[in-house]
């Protein structure tokens, strides 16, 4: 499996980059433990890989041969620009991407899913990345690329 979760913004994760096809991504790293389908759009469908025991989640997203296009983790060895990050406070995280010059973000609320509560998510749009707070703690994140209608990741 992975050898770190080290996120590297519109790359990758640990040493996974974007654009893997899901099937080499299996045949090299092994079978998820549950996979997901979205497909309300025509053009473009998303497996979600989920590796639950590995504390992560992947999005393929494409028709014929799904790209990797996004990751989510709750991974506690989860790594941005060289610190570890779930735990952290809100305050802790929004300095961290200021001091790597990500200023712009926005706020809201998500529910989590059989929970009375919302977790409060703050999101990073032009980096693509998201991260939800529980009782001002970071529990997970998600980040990834934009895929085209052909099925290619978007250059940023």
């Amino acid at each position: 499996m992975l050898t770190n979760y080290k996120i590297i913004p519109n790359t990758g994760f640990g040493e996974v980059e974007f654009g893997i096809e899901m099937d080499t991504f299996v045949e090299k790293y092994g079978e998820p433990e549950e996979v997901d389908t979205i497909d309300d759009d025509e053009e473009l469908n998303t497996m979600i890989l989920h590796y639950w025991d590995k504390g992560f989640s992947l999005f393929f997203v494409g028709l014929a041969n799904p790209i990797l296009a996004g990751v989510e983790s709750d991974h506690p060895d989860t790594e941005l620009y060289g610190v570890k990050i779930l735990g952290n406070k809100k305050e802790d995280i929004l300095n961290l991407m200021k001091s790597n010059g990500h200023t712009d973000y926005d706020e809201g609320s998500e529910e989590n899913f059989g929970e009375n509560d919302k977790d409060l998510r703050v999101s990073y749009e032009e980096s693509m990345m998201d991260f939800f707070f529980r009782d001002d703690k970071l529990v997970y994140m998600n980040f990834g690329v934009l895929v085209d209608d052909d099925g290619t990741i978007e250059k940023v």
